[in-house]
């Protein structure tokens, strides 16, 4: 069994030192998974790869289950919890655009800008869980490709498949959200 797969049961028993030796063990591979992610985001972005590795790492270990059957397994569940931080962060975001302490101007008089980084990520992220309620396989795909940044050869060795799978998997998936999202969700 490899060593992480071990710690990983250690974390789900509750055993105090198994996350702080597993963290050196994923780290690279999470801040790899997070600075690809990352690299697509437009300038003005505040958050870094190291912050939400971190971030991640702290959801991962200290809410939820922290049940994982083996190193994909957990690989996936960070690619869910960065997805979440990226999606909480675009709904925080947002909420600032509506209100707070800015002054009401008629829409009328202005011109509108395209949507912003954030808007589609929550726009993406609303017709993912459509998606995921009628095919988790095309949502999990999604999720790994757009909020792990992740590419096709790394999918297929994460669940055990081949990358011409994926490529299908992916084409179809894509498709699908690209209506969900023409329908307006």
């Amino acid at each position: 069994m490899c060593e992480i797969t071990v710690l990983l049961e250690a974390v789900e028993r509750g055993q105090p030192r198994a996350a702080e030796e597993l963290l050196p063990l994923v780290y690279d591979e999470l801040r790899r998974l997070a600075a690809a992610r990352m690299v697509q985001r437009e300038a003005g972005q505040t958050l870094q790869p190291t912050a939400l590795v971190h971030e991640a790492w702290l959801r991962l270990v200290t809410e939820g289950e922290r049940t994982w059957n083996n190193r994909a397994h957990f690989f996936r569940a960070a690619a869910q919890a960065m997805r979440r931080i990226l999606v909480d962060r675009a709904r925080h975001k947002s909420s600032l655009k509506c209100g707070g302490d800015r002054e009401k101007v008629a829409i009328d008089d202005l011109e509108l800008a395209a949507a912003t980084p954030d808007d589609r990520i929550l726009l993406i992220d609303d017709a993912l869980e459509q998606l995921g309620a009628e095919d988790e396989e095309s949502a999990r795909i999604i999720t790994l490709k757009f909020f792990a940044g992740m590419t096709n050869i790394e999918i297929a060795k994460m669940l055990g498949v081949t990358e011409r799978t994926v490529e299908r998997q992916w084409a179809y998936a894509k498709a699908s959200l690209y209506e969900i999202i023409q329908k307006g969700g």
